[in-house]
Formats: C-alpha cells, sequence, structure tokens
C-alpha cells in the first residue's frame, strides 16, 4: 500500500511464474526487470516459426488476415507491416480518467512476462524494448474505460504498445506527461517497428485485470489482519467476551480462515485488564452481538475467499495468454485462452468480501455511540454530550462508504456486451470489476481506519481500566501521530486520515505484532 522506503531487488522474468509480490515489487516499487537466458532463446526459437509463415499463402490470423470480424480478409505480405501498427493504432481508443500508475506498470510487467514465454513469436528486441520502458520508469497514459475483459484488455495494452512504437504520450520517471517518442529518446530507447504478429502479441491478453487483482489480494491480505486487530479493540472496549474465540470452539468447524481470525483476535485481546474486569458472576451478559462474537466467521470466510482468488491469480500468473499461440512443438493456434472470465469472477468475489467486511466493521463503530449498548461509555463518545458530538459523523462517513461497497460488489462479470460484428459475443467485464475492486479496497481500508480510531477512545474512556497490551500500543500509535485522544471536539477528518495511514501504511500491524508475535 506504500512504497518502499529502500530499493527492490530485482524480478526475475522468464524462468518461472511471476508471483503477487513480484507484482507488487514492480508495480509500486520500481524493482528492476531482469529478463531470463532461457527465456530469451526460446523467445528466439519461436520468432523463427513466425518468420517461417510471412510468406505462407495459407491465410494465419494475426500474420496475414485480419482481425475479429475482419479475420476474413486476407492481406497481402506488402502490407503486413502496416497491418500490425493500424491494429495498435486503432485499438488505443481509451476514454475517461488515467489509470493508476501502479496498474500500468502491472499491466506492463504482465505482458512483458507472456512475451518472455516464448509462446507469442514477438522478437527479442521488442520484449528488450518493452522491458527497458519498465526500467526507465516510463509509464503509458492509459485510460479507465475501454476493455470487455476478452480478446484481452485490448484499449489498455494497446496504449502501451501505442507508446513502444513512439507514438502516444506516457508519464516519465518525474511523473511528467510527455510524448511517448520524446520519454522513449531520453531513457535511450529505440521505438519499434513492429513486425508480423508482434501488434496481436502485445494487446492480447488479460494483463489489466490480473494486475489489478495481485494488487488488490496484498492490500487484502494486510486488511485482514487489521480487521482482526480492530475487531478485537471493539470486543474489549464494549465489554465483550473472548471466550467464544477459544481454539476448540473453532475446530467444530473447520474453516481454516476462521480459525485463523479467531487465533489473531485472542492474541491482539490477551491479558486485557479491561477484559478481565467483567469477567464475573455479576456481568450478565450470556452473548455478545453477531458483530463482536462472529467476527471471526466473517473475516475467516473473507480469508478464504481471497485465498481462492490468488490460487486463480497462480494460474493466470503461469498463463501464456495470446490468441494465436506458438505451442511448444511449434504448431499455431487459435484459442480462447485470452477470456477473462476466470479473473473476472473472482474480482467479483472479493467485492462482495470487501463491503461484507466493512458492514460489520461499521456496525461494531455504531455500538461504541449507541449509549443503549456501549455499556456505560457516553453518547457518541462525546467530552459533553450535546456540546459535543463525538464520533457521531465519523460513523456517517462509515455508512456512506459501506453503501458504496455494496453498490460495488454487484458483479461485473454477468454483464456482457457483444463485440465486432458479433464474432465477439460473450466478454467477461473483467476489467470493470477489477476497477471497482480497487475502489473497494481503498473504502474497506477507510472504514477499518474509523473502527480503530473510534474503538481507541472507546478503550481510553475505561480508564482507568488498561487495555491489553497490543491494543494500547494502537492506542498509543494513534495519539503519538496526533489522533485519537479524547476531549472536546476538534477537527476529525485529519484524524480520520491519520487512522487511515497507521492502517495502510502497516503501523498498525506493526505495533500489534511487537506484543503478540506475527499474526497470519
Amino acid at each position: 500500500m506504500t512504497a518502499a522506503s529502500s530499493p527492490a531487488a530485482p524480478v526475475v522474468v522468464g524462468a518461472g511464474p511471476l508471483t503477487v509480490e513480484d507484482v507488487v515489487a514492480v508495480a509500486r516499487h520500481d524493482a528492476p526487470v531482469v529478463l531470463d537466458d532461457g527465456a530469451l532463446a526460446e523467445v528466439r526459437r519461436t520468432r523463427e516459426i513466425i518468420r517461417g509463415l510471412a510468406d505462407d499463402p495459407q491465410p494465419h490470423y494475426g500474420v496475414s488476415t485480419g482481425f475479429g470480424a475482419l479475420a476474413t480478409r486476407h492481406i497481402p505480405v506488402d502490407l503486413r507491416h502496416r497491418l500490425q501498427r493500424s491494429l495498435i493504432r486503432s485499438h488505443a481508443a481509451g476514454s475517461g480518467p488515467e489509470v493508476e500508475r501502479e496498474v500500468v506498470r502491472a499491466l506492463m510487467l504482465l505482458r512483458v512476462a507472456t512475451l518472455a514465454t516464448g509462446r507469442t513469436g514477438i522478437r527479442e528486441e521488442t520484449l528488450r524494448t518493452y522491458a527497458g520502458m519498465l526500467d526507465a520508469g516510463i509509464t503509458p497514459v492509459v485510460h479507465e474505460y475501454g476493455s470487455l475483459g476478452c480478446s484481452g484488455d485490448l484499449a489498455p495494452l494497446s496504449h502501451c504498445a501505442l507508446a513502444l512504437m513512439g507514438e502516444g504520450e506516457v508519464r516519465d520517471a518525474t511523473g511528467t506527461r510527455v510524448p511517448a517518442a520524446d520519454a522513449l529518446a531520453v531513457a535511450g530507447l529505440t521505438p519499434v517497428e513492429l513486425e508480423e504478429k508482434e501488434g496481436l502479441a502485445l494487446v492480447n491478453g488479460t494483463d489489466g485485470m490480473l494486475g489489478m487483482l495481485c494488487l488488490a489480494l496484498h492490500d487484502l491480505r494486510e486488511l485482514l489482519v487489521v480487521a482482526d486487530v480492530s475487531a478485537a479493540m471493539s470486543v474489549e472496549g464494549l465489554l465483550g467476551t473472548d471466550d467464544v474465540f477459544a481454539a476448540d470452539l473453532h475446530a467444530l468447524r473447520p474453516q481454516p480462515g476462521q480459525a485463523v481470525s479467531a487465533a489473531n483476535i485472542r492474541k491482539v485481546m490477551a491479558h486485557s485488564p479491561i477484559r478481565e474486569s467483567h469477567r464475573t458472576e455479576e456481568c450478565t451478559r450470556v452473548q455478545d452481538a453477531y458483530s463482536l462474537r462472529c467476527a471471526p466467521q466473517v473475516a475467516g470466510g473473507a480469508r478464504d475467499t481471497v485465498e481462492h482468488a490468488a490460487r486463480v491469480a497462480a494460474n493466470e500468473l503461469a498463463s501464456a495468454v495470446d490468441n494465436p499461440v506458438v505451442t511448444p512443438d511449434g504448431r499455431v493456434e487459435s484459442n480462447g485462452n485470452f477470456h477473462g472470465a476466470p479473473v473476472a469472477y473472482v474480482l467479483d468475489f472479493l467485492a462482495i468480501v470487501a463491503a461484507d467486511l466493512a458492514s460489520m466493521s461499521e456496525r461494531r463503530t455504531d455500538r461504541f455511540l449507541d449509549v443503549s449498548r456501549s455499556h456505560g461509555l457516553p453518547p457518541f463518545l462525546a467530552d459533553d454530550p450535546g456540546v459535543d458530538s463525538g464520533h457521531m459523523i465519523a460513523q456517517y462517513t462509515q455508512a456512506a462508504i459501506v453503501s458504496e461497497l455494496k453498490r460495488q460488489a454487484a458483479p461485473a462479470s454477468v454483464d456482457s456486451i457483444p463485440s465486432s460484428a458479433m464474432q465477439e459475443d460473450h466478454v467477461s467485464m473483467g476489467w470493470s470489476g477489477a476497477r471497482k475492486l480497487r475502489r473497494s479496497v481503498d473504502g474497506l481500508a477507510r472504514v477499518l481506519a474509523v473502527e480503530v480510531l473510534t474503538a481507541a477512545r472507546g478503550l481510553q474512556l475505561r480508564a482507568p481500566l488498561e487495555p491489553a497490551p497490543a491494543t494500547g500500543a494502537v492506542v498509543e500509535a494513534l495519539v503519538a501521530a496526533g489522533a485519537g485522544a479524547p476531549g472536546p471536539d476538534r477537527f476529525l477528518a485529519p484524524e480520520i486520515e491519520v487512522a487511515h495511514r497507521l492502517v495502510t501504511d502497516g503501523t498498525v500491524r506493526r505495533v500489534v505484532e511487537e506484543h503478540t508475535g506475527p499474526l497470519a
């Protein structure tokens, strides 16, 4: 979620499948890209196969035919280089706001990885120049709209290929928007003159949606730990019980993520004087509300969904998505592997769990603010209720985000609008699913930040009772950063932003783990 403080180690492309961590390293932390020598040898070998088809009178899709519904047109030899240029220029048809730099870099890395498999027939010099753009920090301007998630993320990838040709616009390493030709010249890179099949090889993949999936997986794994921390803070601050998080109870329902979440909450609440204060016969509460008691079941289900999505991502990272492909035995075959359905489905699944995690978090926050349910805390955690409103509107902010997340949980992958004169009559909409998931992940982080901030104030208002060492460390980190201390009303938005920063930069997890050891 935040930039690395030291240079990232190089990522080797072509020696084996990339990982989610590799994608994050290049996309966010500008890790250099190294092309594997064995991969380059395979690229050279399969390029010769494509060259062998250049003068073949038999039609070969992407080499000597048009594209999509125009595939019935046989292209004469003297027009085949123009065919590839025209493909990129016409398909670079995106519209709307610029896509984030990290998304474009992830997309580019994943296209480089597919090109390095040798299954696309690309030339070595084209591959090296594409990787050189990444290392030079050249980021093509890619737009929000233009991909249907089928036949590849066509418009986004085409804008990148256009920059490779020295056309269109890019952001240079300083973030300045400049003509692509100028950026390539400064980096010492020569624009590529595309040859047979190369244009098609540059645009026919699920790289955009897969790149966004990888970034979301990384962020959600971190936020799931924060969700356990915030749940523990709320259970503790609302005088709930940790008995329901016992390992033997969760063993009765062997969902793996649930057990992990329950174990995290137990660790975070350990040695809490606040919890011990009501472990008496005088405490008449038999069961806590669902948002407290069932936190591991919901966060655990989210964990398991994330890991399912990670398996899909791993399979896709091991794929060579292009059409046609050069098979290991030298055949050039058409296929449908560019269809984004597998990735699109899990992108939608993750938007659902992000919305549900946020919904439960908001419900816990609301309990702190309602005097009839907060077990002795002042209304809205206000210093002087009536004069002060405390965290009343912080919960409104949460509610607004949660409502938005619920709308974003509506699946994109069930929609399909036919294109290319009905040749491409079913599409995945995976790019759209990925775009809304990015907003969902951001919203979840903000909702959890408000819960952490509110729970911290609730814990402080239990004084003179002390919170657990781990939850107390979160309170101390917030106060040290200028947020969370009780008192008369003050400008609350900056404190919410502080909490959000501590959630997303890893501070909340780090200070907790100093007391608990590693959380899963």
